[in-house]
């Protein structure tokens, strides 16, 4: 590959990892507490409300089932509210972050479902309130599965931001189509899927070994 091809996907890479990292951070403000009131608000939480529940419930199972990249293109005039445009980098992370928030939030109920009750009957028995419960009981001891969780959307956030380079997203899948598909040049197709692929392995080795890290069963 010439020197200009290296750039090309040296900037590539980095308008991916702007692309993952941006979304995830702004899925997590919003997902994360979307999670911990799906898990509060169910039948088995620490304050159950049945309408609640079901009302997220909804939304995020609707949310989850849309596919990417019809959702891309149905947000497209939020995108064009909130950047001023629908194509490129920047107008990407709105919809990986419209995309990552339901499934952030479901990945959170499951985490902090996995928390041993008898923890929080203890916190409770001591006078804890709900929201030390939540804040000192809950997200602590599920951290190790949180941290899992938050590797696999990563992963999949990644994909995302490769399949929005169909419509002019940016990054290195709208290289991969440009050149790879478009113009046949498979080098640069092959170069851009194997360093989507390693990202991904990279993402989720060092996710699990904080996660193991973090992980008291294992220590």
């Amino acid at each position: 590959m010439s020197s200009a091809e290296i750039n090309m996907i040296i900037t590539g890479i980095g308008e991916t990892l702007l692309m993952v990292f941006v979304s995830t951070i702004f899925g997590y403000i919003f997902g994360l507490p979307l999670g911990v009131l799906l898990y509060v608000s169910d039948r088995d939480g620490i304050k159950p409300n049945s309408v609640l529940y079901r009302i997220l419930d909804i939304i995020v199972n609707v949310g989850r089932s849309i596919p990417f990249l019809i959702l891309l293109i149905l947000i497209i005039p939020f995108t064009r509210l909130i950047v001023g445009k629908s194509y490129g980098t920047f107008a990407t992370i709105v919809p990986l972050t419209v995309s990552a928030i339901p499934f952030i939030g479901r990945m959170v109920e499951s985490s902090l479902k996995e928390v041993d009750k008898g923890v929080i009957e203890a916190a409770q028995s001591m006078g804890a309130s709900n929201f030390q419960i939540i804040y000192k009981v809950l997200l602590k001891e599920a951290r190790p599965s949180l941290l899992n969780g938050a590797t696999i959307c990563l992963g999949t956030i990644v994909g995302y931001s490769a399949m929005a380079g169909a419509v002019g997203g940016g990054g290195l899948g709208d290289i991969a189509i440009r050149y790879g598909y478009y113009r046949y040049q498979t080098n640069i197709m092959f170069v851009t899927v194997a360093i989507i692929v390693l990202l991904v392995q990279l993402f989720q080795f060092v996710g699990n070994r904080l996660s193991s890290s973090l992980d008291k069963r294992k220590n």
